[in-house]
């Protein structure tokens, strides 16, 4: 299905650098405020008002040697590990790399990432799953969950990876890898504290309707250390629709630190570049299929058949979303946004096979200009967009002018993506939940 040739992605000789800043934070590099000092209009605002916005940065430049090495240099802008910042849909993305993981490491014969699979409702307010509607053949597998995850962000396919790998063992394989910063306690349900540590059971199906593996229904049993209050907003709307004269409390929310889901993405991209204890355990195909539909756009893909016309293929790549929401060919965005709570967040690696460029960059903002948390009434089209677009082409610009003593042999990077049946005649998926 895949055919990956020798790239930048796959390393003969590799050595991680990074500047671990687990516990510190790091105001300003010169080169960022030089780049960000071009910066006009709304974007200019936020970058000279940081603690406003909720500001972080961060921006990787990827060098090689002559025997092709890479390296990797990061440079911050106001990034704080410890300043709170709502990941939203973020968190797909590892609870996408650790169910490959852990199918990996269950090592059963017959289950893989496209495994029929069934959900139980094992408690009151779970939501049992027998079938996938967006699927083709209507079945819920791993594989779809992960494509709907990281096609246009749809929220029901992380639940049900939460619901398979736990959310002790969520934590539990995060915390072991390094990624200290992350607490992965919510669904996308409503849920209360009690119940989101309850999972449902699962069946695995063979071909013929045969059950060949059973999950029994879990509850975690482990504690989480929280931090002091997370109290944000002037206001809030509360469960019952309430407006409630106090801030919102992101306390025992989910949360993950930009550095955090930066090098989880590094992992998978460039895993030989990673220290073991911090790399996923999966397999070479489950890597590269992960590589496509990080990249893959919805005009490419025909199961989940999504509608063009309202998934373009822009709509997850904040930092190249322009008027016309179309993306250059010779562009690929390997990525994983999250919007909610007024918190806008990218996390990006971006290559240019014809310019022969790659570099990592992330950045989250807080666009909520009326202090109400919980309304739906945020400032992403007149702030939160325009900031990622204009960032994004500072940033590209300045990697197309940037000297490399080598250039990257992106030319031979080639990932062959799906394309639409002319045949098919399905109607295509308009409204999701995301």
């Amino acid at each position: 299905m895949l055919k990956v040739l020798k790239s930048a992605l796959i390393c003969k000789v590799c050595f991680f650098v990074t500047a671990s800043t687990m516990g510190q934070s790091k105001e300003a590099d010169s080169l960022m405020v030089q780049l960000l000092n071009k910066a006009t209009g709304i974007t200019r605002t936020v970058v000279d008002n940081p603690e406003t916005y909720r500001l972080q940065i961060i921006y990787t430049q990827i060098d090689r040697t002559k025997k092709g090495v890479e390296r990797f240099k990061n440079y911050y802008y106001y990034f704080d590990p410890n300043l709170y910042f709502n990941p939203a849909s973020m968190v797909k993305m590892p609870l996408a790399f650790l169910s490959l993981e852990k199918l990996n490491e269950m090592n059963r014969p017959g289950i893989d990432k496209y495994t029929w699979m069934k959900f139980d409702s094992s408690y009151p307010r779970q939501v049992a799953m027998l079938r996938d509607t967006t699927a083709r053949d209507g079945k819920p597998t791993i594989a779809h969950f992960i494509k709907r995850a990281l096609l246009i962000s749809e929220n029901d396919p992380y639940n049900r990876m939460y619901q398979f790998v736990g959310q002790g063992e969520s934590n539990q394989r995060l915390l072991k890898k390094g990624y200290a910063s992350t607490r992965i306690t919510r669904q996308f349900m409503g849920f209360t504290e009690e119940q989101n540590r309850r999972t449902n059971g699962i069946q695995f199906f063979d071909a013929a309707g045969n059950i060949v593996y059973s999950q029994s229904p879990a509850f975690n049993t482990d504690s989480f250390r929280f931090p002091s209050p997370i109290l944000i907003g002037d206001a809030h709307i509360d469960r019952n629709e309430n407006k409630v004269n106090g801030p919102f409390d992101f306390t025992r929310h989910n949360s993950i630190s930009l550095e955090d889901m930066q090098q989880m993405l590094q992992a998978v991209i460039f895993p030989q570049h990673t220290p073991t204890e911090r790399r996923f355990n999966i397999k070479e195909e489950d890597r590269l299929f992960l590589l496509q539909y990080l990249s893959q756009y919805p005009s490419e893909t025909d199961d989940p058949k999504y509608d063009e016309q309202v998934f373009y293929d822009s709509y997850v790549k904040f930092f190249f979303q322009d008027s016309t929401h179309q993306m250059p060919p010779y562009l690929r965005v390997f990525n994983k946004v999250g919007w909610a709570y007024g918190f806008m967040t990218d996390v990006s690696y971006v290559v240019d096979t014809r310019n022969h460029i790659d570099y990592f960059l992330s950045a989250t903002i807080y666009v909520n200009s009326d202090g109400v948390v919980n309304d739906s009434k945020y400032d992403e089209e007149t702030v939160g967009f325009p900031f990622f677009k204009e960032v994004g082409r500072i940033f590209y610009e300045y990697e197309l002018k940037r000297k490399r003593t080598t250039q990257p042999p992106l030319n031979t990077f080639s990932i062959q993506y799906g394309k639409r049946d002319p045949k098919d005649t399905r109607k295509p998926i308009q409204v999701v939940d995301n």
